[in-house]
């Protein structure tokens, strides 16, 4: 996990509660929240739930709700580059002394917590303590498995997709993801779903039996209409900004639509041009991101990859192999898929300190061409270091 505070060395026990083995589930974070006085009572929250695109989803529900002149939190994961990205009110990212108090706090009080259960905790006391009326809470993985699921004052639940990811954790096919992530409904509480096919089966299966409202575009096509396409890049983008919009609507902020199809957010397709050349940064790490990802850039000149060893690395590197015909390895940290072996898999070069890799694949670039960078948020994060460093 990457963090950038070298003057606060408390981080490093933060960031060391992650590698436990912590028992999954609500009941960690509910007993934190609790002993900060249940902070999580005084707003309302949108849970943001699914397998891809929650982070963009989130993105754009803030900017809607802003615009509506709603006083909002955000609380997302994994982050970027700073530790203080996961948490956000009216749009600004938490104040770092903030940060250090409650880990001092959470070091006498709560020594044995886990990191996300931490983190959520610190963002429930953040919104509280600011006053915040509505707060976007993105899940970390799965739904009712999720310390999220721990949270009061629900008032809707917006589950992007599913798709097989966390097998391990959620269950090895497809409906027990699904149906991990759709009992994070609540009765008398809108659920709202852009998810498809069997996911979707499962999801009304699911709503029926908990009592849930359930909204989808086939149930309620003008919730999800779109007046124009999102500013997000990427056909993938439609039914993320669908899903917010109908969330938004459903929840009575019509008026904020429009702000968030001008949503943005890192490391989305984000593009960045580096010496006439341009590169694509995406935070795509499974097979289904990827291939969304290979849809919306069917060609590039130069590759970037790299992708941790617990994913499924054939499956998510495949569908971009055809996209770029130059491949670079690298790894995303210490976890990761050793680039030497997707090299010689698969055809490229191995370099595995992603700043020389990424220095390595631009200099493979051609002018005027394009350079994609996929197959870790990790990555994503340590390569949007170095090209907003320039």
């Amino acid at each position: 996990m990457r963090y950038l505070h070298p003057m606060i060395p408390e981080y490093d026990w933060l960031y060391a509660r992650t590698r436990a083995g912590r028992q999954r589930g609500p009941q960690g974070a509910r007993a934190l929240l609790d002993r900060l006085g249940a902070p999580d009572a005084r707003f309302s929250s949108i849970r943001v739930v699914g397998t891809n695109g929650k982070g963009s989803s989130c993105a754009m529900l803030e900017a809607g709700l802003l615009a509506c002149g709603a006083r909002v939190g955000r609380f997302t994961s994994p982050h970027l580059q700073r530790y203080e990205e996961r948490i956000r009110v009216d749009g600004q990212e938490l104040d770092p002394a903030r940060t250090a108090a409650f880990i001092a706090w959470a070091q006498a009080q709560a020594p044995n917590a886990a990191f996300f259960d931490l983190t959520l905790a610190l963002a429930a006391q953040v919104f509280a303590e600011d006053g915040v009326q509505v707060a976007v809470m993105e899940a970390g993985v799965g739904g009712v498995s999720d310390a999220t699921q721990a949270l009061h004052n629900v008032t809707a639940v917006a589950l992007t997709n599913v798709a097989l990811d966390h097998v391990a954790t959620l269950g090895p096919t497809l409906r027990d993801i699904a149906l991990d992530k759709a009992r994070a409904a609540r009765p008398g509480v809108p659920l709202l779903t852009t998810a498809t096919g069997e996911a979707l089966e499962v999801v009304r299966d699911v709503a029926a039996e908990v009592g849930a409202l359930l909204y989808t575009p086939d149930t309620h096509p003008a919730l999800f209409a779109l007046p124009h396409p999102p500013r997000l890049a990427g056909a993938h983008q439609q039914a993320n900004a669908a899903l917010a919009a109908a969330t938004l609507r459903t929840l009575g902020y019509p008026q904020g639509v429009e702000a968030a199809l001008q949503a943005t957010y890192p490391a989305r397709l984000e593009s960045f041009e580096v010496g006439g050349k341009t590169v694509l940064l995406d935070g795509a790490h499974n097979p289904h991101a990827t291939r969304a990802l290979a849809a919306s850039v069917p060609h590039a000149d130069v590759l970037l990859f790299g992708n941790l060893a617990r994913k499924d690395t054939a499956a998510t590197l495949v569908p971009l192999l055809a996209a770029a015909p130059v491949r670079v390895f690298t790894a995303p940290g210490n976890l990761a898929t050793p680039p030497a072996d997707l090299a010689a898999q698969y055809g490229g070069e191995a370099v595995s300190d992603p700043a020389q890799a990424l220095a390595r694949a631009l200099a493979l670039t051609p002018p005027g061409g394009t350079l994609l960078v996929a197959g870790s948020l990790y990555l994503a994060g340590t390569v949007r270091d170095s090209l907003t460093a320039r």
